[in-house]
């Protein structure tokens, strides 16, 4: 796997303390923004979504170019239930999934890394390339949270 993508895909989140430092207890149930996510709601989402790419992931293991869907949360019956757990619950469980992804993804050989997936819309793409859409996915709900963050501080 690229330096870069195993890298990002190891740190990626540890800039979470610095985009949450100085919020109030409660602060990340706030929608700042009407119809809009909280920061808590993008965590959240940000936690699912690694449970769809890790199945997504065994799927493209496992299955000669499997089709992929666009993921879209509103139509994931999964999803309602992490819109209802507190912002450290959905902490603890989100580095605990970033934990086992990347423990899968180390261990996986260069044939499994050049496995494909046939995404609806972008194509067929390599794990590695998964990886990168998931990494740039996960970059934007970042720039959400800290988006929602500073504008509950600063509003």
């Amino acid at each position: 796997m690229p330096a870069a993508t195993a890298s990002r895909l190891k740190s990626q989140l540890d800039c979470l303390p610095i985009l949450l430092q100085g919020l109030k207890d409660g602060a990340l149930e706030n929608r700042p923004v009407a119809g809009k996510w909280s920061a808590r709601e993008n965590l959240a989402h940000l936690a699912r979504y690694h449970e769809i790419v890790s199945e997504r992931l065994e799927r493209i293991l496992a299955e000669d170019r499997p089709a992929l869907p666009r993921y879209a949360a509103e139509e994931d019956a999964g999803w309602p239930p992490w819109t209802l757990l507190p912002a450290g619950e959905v902490l603890s469980r989100l580095a605990a999934l970033r934990a086992q992804l990347v423990k899968r993804v180390e261990d996986l050989s260069s044939d499994e890394l050049a496995r494909t997936g046939v995404h609806s819309r972008f194509g067929e793409m390599t794990v590695v390339e998964w990886l990168e859409f998931f990494l740039l996915h996960e970059a934007h709900h970042l720039m959400l949270v800290l988006q929602r963050s500073r504008q509950l501080i600063h509003p």
